[in-house]
């Protein structure tokens, strides 16, 4: 069982390197985690970006260069078109967010002729470890869908439980947070997570076990559930927990990020390829993390 990063890690030993493509590559954070990830033999990467900043930084964190591919693009949009592209034409197996605007980099994820649109819906997954739970914790979505209506969150599922399986979590639990544990017609939220347990029930939702409504402590803990008296296989156990809107999603991922000692990944999905969106504040372990995932993810697409 899969149960932390370091488990993550040694998995990615067990299959063929990835290479992971860098937008804006002139990131000492991002360089240092490129640089851990191929020392641990997690990936090998192209880098895209300034080639004077890259030479420069990879010489103050004393990061060889002489097995890395780097393209010269001084300007971030382009390269992040460069990047794209490189994982477009299956050169790459992964592309990853540099020193470059969000949306910038977006943009070319989602260009119509070299972006990693499926017609699906894409959504962030982020994944912690933490030191009071037994298992890892998928939230989502925390970064990137508002306010999503059911349908959405259906395809927010589909996206987590594939990352849920590709880590090594063969039937994962899937909780709907919110803040209550009953069906409330004036809480949409409620009524959606009914929904989609029934929907999971009668196999329209497959590879997992949704129910819900729970709160987060009924989702988290055990011993609250039996408080509560709720009999289910996801309280107390749940690994996926669908967030109500990104709203939820960002305290929940900043209050465990910032008032815990977990340590946590994240990427992107419903694309061709996982994509790497990490902040520019996250530390290089967060961003070498979120290249193990997805290097996982990229294997089991």
């Amino acid at each position: 069982m899969v149960k932390t990063f370091h488990d993550i890690i040694s998995k990615t030993k067990n299959q063929d390197i990835k290479i992971v493509a860098v937008a804006a590559a002139e990131d000492t954070h991002v360089l240092e985690a490129i640089s851990d990830a191929k020392k641990q033999g997690i990936c090998n990467a192209i880098l895209v970006g300034d080639e004077e900043k890259i030479g420069k930084i990879a010489e103050d964190i004393n990061f060889d260069l002489k097995d890395i591919e780097i393209i010269n693009e001084k300007n971030p949009s382009k390269a992040s078109m460069k990047a794209v592209a490189l994982v477009s034409e299956g050169k790459a197996d992964m592309v990853m967010k540099g020193l470059v605007g969000t949306a910038d980099f977006l943009r070319a994820v989602l260009n119509k002729e070299i972006g990693l649109r499926t017609g699906s819906l894409m959504s962030h997954v982020a994944v912690f470890e933490t030191p009071k739970i037994d298992r890892l914790l998928f939230l989502t979505d925390c970064a990137f869908n508002m306010y999503p209506d059911l349908n959405e969150k259906v395809q927010i599922i589909n996206n987590a439980v594939k990352v849920a399986i590709a880590v090594g979590i063969e039937i994962p639990k899937v909780a709907p947070i919110c803040a209550v544990e009953v069906v409330n017609p004036k809480m949409q939220a409620t009524v959606d997570a009914a929904m989609l347990s029934k929907m999971n029930e009668r196999g329209q939702i497959k590879n997992c076990i949704i129910d819900g409504p729970l709160a987060i402590d009924n989702a988290l803990s055990v011993e609250a559930a039996e408080t509560k008296g709720i009999n289910s296989e996801v309280a107390g156990y749940a690994d996926i927990l669908l967030m109500p809107s990104i709203e939820a999603g960002n305290v929940m991922y900043k209050t465990l990020a910032f008032t815990t000692d977990s340590v946590s990944g994240g990427i992107l999905v419903g694309t061709s390829a996982p994509v790497i969106l990490t902040s520019r504040a996250d530390s290089h372990r967060t961003k070498m993390n979120s290249i193990a995932l997805a290097a996982l993810v990229a294997t089991n697409k």
